[in-house]
């Protein structure tokens, strides 16, 4: 059984981690009320969340993982539709 309150700061830290990617590559703030970036925030915190049911029992913090998975994850999601959606 998921424990609510490490699922909500799994999500919060995913969502954390696609801000954090976000205030690093935008070059304005209207650039950071663009689509693109706000698909960003919404898979990190997504992320956060599938990351809440994997992660592991092991030393390393999970919520420091989350941010992490949150901040590169989105890459590796965006890279696997954009494969899949290739035609030919």
């Amino acid at each position: 059984m998921i424990d609510v309150a490490s699922l909500v700061s799994m999500a919060l830290m995913g969502f954390l981690g696609g801000v954090t990617y976000c205030l690093v590559t935008a070059k304005s703030w209207r650039q950071f009320k663009e689509f693109r970036y706000s698909r960003r925030m919404m898979l990190g915190l997504i992320i956060g969340i599938v990351y809440c049911f994997l992660h592991s029992d092991y030393n390393f913090p999970n919520t420091i993982m989350a941010f992490v998975s949150g901040y590169m994850g989105t890459d590796f999601v965006s890279a696997i539709i954009e494969k899949l959606s290739k035609k030919g």
